[in-house]
């Protein structure tokens, strides 16, 4: 981190980056498009699928409008979201293994926390809820909140002007897709770090813009915190 740029507003990722997501999400967009039509074994579906893997990190919603027209998209985002709701009541929720410690040691060194998602805003609250995060951060948004979600910069920039950065400089960016990444790069954020705990590998997110490449949410606070003196952090640069 270059010191004469500190980091004062943290932005962080949901699923797949500080909350461990399995296949969660992908089995509530199949059962999703499934009460719209589109069943398994199909041309339709698989096409669908894919459409849901290139769009990972983006608005969910927006994902079901490149499918399906207006009306018969909300009808398939709020079976999503009940989908959803009903695989957590099963099978719960948990965060990555490290993540509530990162965001403990992120806001207490003074850094702005705000969690983004691609999900709409019930659902975020429900996971927010579910692993009791409401007093780990500062803020939350999701696409209810900006014009355009990710790959847009909408949320970074929201998220720096409700929480007072100074400059896009001091804001780090860190999620598991190419959408994060690219919204964190076209928001002008400093460090935009991608986690190999989520949707897409090294390679997809070096060539969505990382600036660096960090295991898990784990090794955040080492890369956007000042180092104590005498010590040398290393973190993998994109």
């Amino acid at each position: 981190m270059n010191e004469a740029d500190p980091i004062t507003v943290a932005c962080l990722d949901l699923a797949g980056t500080t909350v461990a997501d399995g296949d969660t999400v992908r089995t509530a967009f199949a059962e999703a498009i499934a009460a719209l039509g589109i069943v398994s074994g199909t041309a339709a579906h698989e096409r669908a699928l894919a459409r849901f893997h290139e769009s990972c990190g983006g608005s969910k919603i927006d994902i079901f409008r490149s499918l399906f027209d207006e009306p018969r998209a909300r009808a398939a985002n709020l079976a999503f979201e009940r989908s959803y709701g009903q695989l957590v009541d099963r099978h719960g929720l948990k965060p990555v293994p490290g993540a509530d410690r990162a965001l403990q040691r992120i806001r207490t060194a003074g850094v702005s926390v705000c969690l983004l998602t691609g999900f709409g805003r019930s659902t975020q609250a429900r996971i927010l809820d579910t692993l009791g995060w409401w007093d780990r951060v500062d803020l939350t948004l999701c696409p209810e909140d900006v014009p355009r979600g990710r790959p847009w910069p909408d949320l970074v920039l929201t998220a720096a002007l409700r929480l007072g950065a100074d400059d896009v400089r001091n804001i780090a960016v860190c999620g598991d897709t190419a959408a994060d990444m690219l919204s964190g790069r076209r928001s002008g954020a400093s460090i935009v770090a991608g986690v190999l705990t989520g949707a897409h590998d090294r390679h997809r997110l070096l060539a969505a813009g990382a600036t660096h490449i960090l295991p898990s949410v784990a090794a955040l606070p080492d890369l956007v915190l000042p180092a104590p003196v005498g010590d040398t952090v290393t973190a993998d640069h994109g």
